[in-house]
């Protein structure tokens, strides 16, 4: 199965989305700090991601703290960062499990040091109507 990775989180609703897209695929999630909301189960419960359980989430304190464990897995990693700027379409990529599929947070996307880490091949993009800058999943 896939790997999801969220970097730098920030808004509740959309995570809970993205958990229970994994609770109901068996995709991993993988959360780098800094999130901008609480982990705890109160502060899930009342965003509506009671799904939280029922997903294998993984919080990380850094983008090289991430790359470090999923780097460990038994699968071989490759990254596939979604990205508005990507210039390959989502749907021209060969996935294979075990891919790590990275966005970047809502207000600002990923950073330059993190798109040069995991290189420019990675990027793919979801096409989207001219103006809008994010799908917010």
């Amino acid at each position: 199965m896939f790997r999801i990775v969220l970097f730098e989180p920030e808004i509740p609703p959309n995570t809970g989305n993205v958990i229970r897209l994994c609770a109901n695929t068996g995709a991993e999630l993988h959360l780098v700090k800094p999130i901008g909301f609480d982990l705890d189960r109160r502060s899930l419960r009342r965003a509506g991601l009671d799904y939280r359980w029922m997903a294998r989430v993984h919080v990380h304190d850094d983008f090289a703290a991430c790359e470090r464990v999923l780097a460990a897995a038994p699968r071989p990693l490759c990254w596939r960062a979604i990205e508005t700027g990507g210039t390959r379409r989502y749907d021209e990529v060969a996935y294979a499990e075990g891919d790590a599929l990275l966005f970047g947070s809502e207000r600002r996307g990923l950073p330059d040091e993190v798109l040069a880490r995991i290189g420019r091949e990675a990027l793919a993009s979801i096409p989207m109507q001219a103006g809008n800058r994010s799908l917010n999943l």
